[in-house]
């Protein structure tokens, strides 16, 4: 069996998101998630970036529209936060352009919107 990548820096995230769920609980904004995890991370010095910049290029013409992503954790694991239902496919999706513009190879996608914590790494 293969190792999980970043399976250390994965487990540590999903268990702030965890605390977060535990804490707040489901009916909140994104952003409301986003800055409890700004605290966590900041409590255990985890070096991050948020609502990093990502150009698309198309024919050797940059977009006037670009990609958001949440945050880059260590600089290798792209965050996306949601508070939705339940995650679909075009959350997943999204995740993998993100990763693409990023030049990263995980996503760790994560719902604060449901009963229970959902998340789902994507790979690249």
């Amino acid at each position: 069996m293969s190792e999980l990548l970043y399976r250390e820096e994965t487990h540590r995230l999903i268990g702030f998101c965890m605390e977060i769920h535990r804490e707040l609980g489901k009916g909140h904004d994104e952003v409301i998630y986003k800055d409890a995890l700004v605290v966590e991370l900041s409590r255990e010095k985890i070096p991050f970036a948020r609502e990093n910049k990502y150009e698309i290029k198309y024919k050797g013409v940059i977009l006037p529209h670009s990609y958001r992503a949440d945050f880059v954790v260590w600089d290798k694991i792209l965050f996306e936060a949601k508070a939705v239902e339940q995650l679909v496919d075009a959350h997943v999706k999204q995740v993998l352009n993100y990763l693409a513009a990023a030049k990263l190879r995980l996503g760790l996608l994560v719902n604060f919107g449901a009963d229970s914590l959902e998340w789902k790494r994507v790979i690249l």
